[in-house]
């Protein structure tokens, strides 16, 4: 599939991809992409294509299979043991449903596969002999993913308010309504009723939240940053580490604080990246506080133990490089995946990335069927990838055939 060939800068997103900080900024290619379009009505996000398909690729991506691919799944089997997993499903693909059950087992088998497969060729042979490949149909109905990158930065913080830390992260508040997928949808009233909830700046500026801080940050920027990412490890005074996640958000739509750094005319597509914002907050951050507050959208935190560090949104932890972040609604939760793109290689060039990941995470800016966030790990050097990674792709997801549920712990649906 053709890929841009040079990078555009994206910036740091946990949760949420690293382009959510600047918002979308266009393909090289002549026609704008759309890569944030909506599926139609009755339009499902995959569909099922030949085995032969992903053939070659399922041998290139046993060959360079990460390391942590084998937690990654261990993970996505452990959500799936959750009695709420089973709320997530069935889900939807245009050629049929796929069960709690079905999802399950195919990750189970797909797990046993790998570990039992000697080479390239033999597991390609036997997971197309046991799975149906469904692939996305993207924002343009051929495919077409937009990969970014995210990472889990850490911060310094404080557990009470002072002079240097005094911008906060708030737990979520008892009022904040979301379905039982995650989904916001407003806020209940004292007297019963719903009604939307408050933007950002009511919320900050109204005292709603008064006596709900989680911890105190340097920065109303590094706050902000943590709620992008939906993830942090914050470093203590004391030495210590508090690790705080994602505990919900609401319903409102997500502007970029770059998007808006660029209508203003502060900085130009080619000089903006999260250094140059930052550098920008030091000497002017009354601005980039009104900005911020642009972004009607806000996240609420909670205090994970770090051995669960970085947690995506299914509450089990994302692993480097074999964890991908995409729109829930969409597409199936802790299901096995292959993610055909392209990386920066850190020397300031491109490679091919071709691997097996699974699907844990999802974003406020990663939405629609053409958006997609790649895990890349914890602290600067993943920032660095992170921060280089825009590059079209394509995906597939892997369902193990009905008829073979039963041999992996599931009920055949047959």
């Amino acid at each position: 599939m053709p890929r841009p060939t040079n990078t555009i800068l994206t910036r740091v997103g946990f949760a949420c991809c690293l382009l959510a900080i600047v918002g979308c900024t266009s393909s090289p290619r002549t026609a704008k992409p759309e890569y944030h379009r909506p599926l139609e009505p009755g339009e499902q996000s995959l569909r099922k294509v030949s085995p032969d398909t992903v053939r070659t690729d399922l041998v290139t991506a046993y060959r360079n299979r990460e390391s942590g691919l084998l937690v990654a799944l261990d993970e996505s089997a452990r959500w799936y043991e959750a009695p709420s997993s089973a709320r997530r499903f069935p889900f939807e693909t245009r050629d049929g449903s796929v069960s709690h059950d079905l999802a399950r087992a195919s990750v189970l088998a797909f797990k046993q596969t790998l570990e039992e497969s000697p080479s390239g060729e033999v597991f390609a042979r036997d997971i197309l002999r046991s799975f149906d490949v469904y692939q996305t149909v993207g924002w343009d109905s051929q495919g077409t993913v937009l990969f970014t990158g995210y990472y889990a930065p850490i911060f310094k913080g404080s557990l009470h308010r002072t002079s240097r830390f005094a911008h906060p992260l708030h737990t979520r508040p008892g009022w904040l309504l979301s379905t039982s997928e995650g989904i916001p949808f407003g806020r209940r009233l004292p007297d019963g009723r719903i009604a939307d909830s408050p933007d950002r700046a009511e919320l900050e500026d109204s005292g709603m939240l008064d006596g709900s801080e989680l911890v105190w940050l340097e920065s109303k920027l590094d706050a902000y940053i943590c709620q992008v990412n939906g993830s942090a490890c914050i470093e203590l005074p004391d030495g210590s580490r508090m690790y705080v996640g994602y505990a919900g958000k609401t319903e409102h739509p997500y502007t970029g604080l770059g998007a808006s750094m660029l209508a203003e005319g502060i900085m130009t597509k080619d000089g903006l990246s999260l250094d140059a914002i930052e550098s920008y907050n030091q000497d002017h951050p009354e601005v980039v506080e009104r900005l911020i507050d642009r972004n009607r959208n806000y996240v609420f935190f909670k205090e994970y133990d770090g051995a669960g560090w970085p947690a995506g949104s299914l509450g089990v932890p994302v692993t480097e490089r074999a964890s991908i972040a995409t729109d829930k609604t969409i597409y199936p939760p802790g299901a096995v995946a292959l993610v055909d793109t392209r990386v920066v290689d850190g020397a300031g060039g491109r490679t091919e990335f071709v691997q097996l990941v699974c699907d844990q995470d999802t974003g406020g800016a990663i939405v629609a069927p053409g958006r997609c966030d790649l895990f890349m790990g914890i602290g600067p050097d993943a920032r660095t990838l992170a921060g280089g990674q825009y590059a079209e792709g394509t995906m597939y997801y892997f369902f193990l055939k009905p008829r073979l549920v039963a041999g992996h712990g599931g009920v055949d649906p047959g």
